[in-house]
């Protein structure tokens, strides 16, 4: 019955999402639509965000199987002699992540704003960090990799994106947080020792 229920939710909730947005459909709604009592929805799944985050576990699953154990560039690729630079495995990874990201915006946004904070909280995020700053590490002893990871991310915040493509469209955004991706991996980009590790460097 449990299994039952929650699959009729998120049927519902993914059908009213599409045909109002996000914004416009309330858990009352959701709970009609899939015969559900509302305080079965809620304990099941909090509040809306939490059907956000449950509706977008298989599709981040997905790239994260990817990005694991895919082909290159954006996998690690079959053997070593495949394996591609870490450089072009980020840019891979952002290029992907743009696809989906775009793709289901609405509901990354509504995952991400929760409440204060709550991007950099769900365990999605803590993947996508994980697998940039262990890239970034590549570079160098020197590099920050987990700072900058953060700041790499920054660019691909559900929130920024929202704005930008209302303003300019999705292509834009696209090619706009590209460019900063690709500015960021160049000599005098942003893979380079930090000042705390340059001072080090000179302590010796």
């Amino acid at each position: 019955m449990a299994a039952r229920n929650r699959a009729a939710v998120l049927e519902a909730a993914a059908q009213l999402f599409k045909e109002h947005g996000v914004a416009a459909v309330s858990m009352d709604a959701i709970a009609a639509a899939a015969g559900v009592g509302k305080g079965t929805l809620f304990r099941r799944f909090g509040d809306k965000s939490g059907l956000a985050a449950a509706l977008l576990d298989e599709r981040e699953r997905e790239l994260q199987d990817r990005i694991l154990f895919g082909p290159a560039p954006l996998g690690p690729g079959e053997s070593e002699e495949e394996a591609p630079r870490p450089q072009d495995r980020f840019v891979a990874f952002v290029e992907a992540y743009l696809d989906y990201v775009l793709e289901h915006l609405d509901l990354v946004r509504v995952s991400e704003t929760a409440s204060p904070g709550a991007r950099y909280r769900i365990g999605a995020y803590r993947f996508w960090h994980r697998h940039v700053a262990s890239l970034l590490s590549l570079e160098g002893p020197d590099v920050d990799a987990d700072a900058l990871a953060h700041t790499l991310l920054a660019p691909l915040a559900a929130e920024h994106l929202t704005a930008v493509v209302a303003e300019l469209g999705a292509d834009r955004a696209r090619m706009a947080t590209l460019a900063v991706v690709r500015a960021s991996l160049r000599p005098g980009g942003g893979a380079q020792p930090t000042p705390r590790a340059a001072d080090k460097r000179g302590e010796c």
